[in-house]
């Protein structure tokens, strides 16, 4: 499936910021995070490859922010508020973006989805990733006990 989805196009909610991304290996690096922001903002994330997000229209409508150390970059329409993509902290190089910004994709089109522990962030552990537990979809009806 990742030869597939390695080059997509996506948006924010309302159209204004639209891009395309070039994933680093397809669904396969789809995870969340258990940091502050992560868990406030609830998103699946992908990692695109380096220079792997190309804004294709409305740069002027992303907005950024950045806390703690300041090394990750969040981007997010102004507009409609919805989050697109970030710079990541652990890799800088590299980006996570919005899984259900992507055409045609939805965070409910994957059964399991790890969870990364954020809150003990492997910048501050010696490069240690964690996880933190794994996020199931099962779609009503499936795996219901009457």
């Amino acid at each position: 499936m990742s030869e597939t989805l390695r080059r997509m196009n996506g948006a924010c909610h309302c159209g204004a910021v639209r891009f395309e991304v070039t994933l680093a290996k397809g669904l396969d690096t789809a995870r969340r995070c258990n940091c502050s922001i992560c868990r406030m903002r609830g998103a699946v994330v992908v990692s695109a490859a380096p220079d792997g997000v190309r804004v294709l229209s409305g740069e002027e409508a992303l907005g950024t922010y950045s806390f703690n150390t300041g090394t990750a970059k969040h981007h997010f329409c102004t507009r409609c508020g919805i989050y697109t993509h970030h710079q990541r902290r652990s890799t800088p190089g590299q980006f996570g973006v919005n899984l259900a910004c992507l055409e045609g994709m939805s965070p409910f089109d994957l059964e399991e989805v790890p969870v990364l522990d954020g809150v003990r962030h492997p910048s501050d552990n010696g490069g240690v990733t964690r996880m933190a537990g794994v996020l199931r979809f099962i779609a009503e009806g499936e795996g219901a006990s009457s």
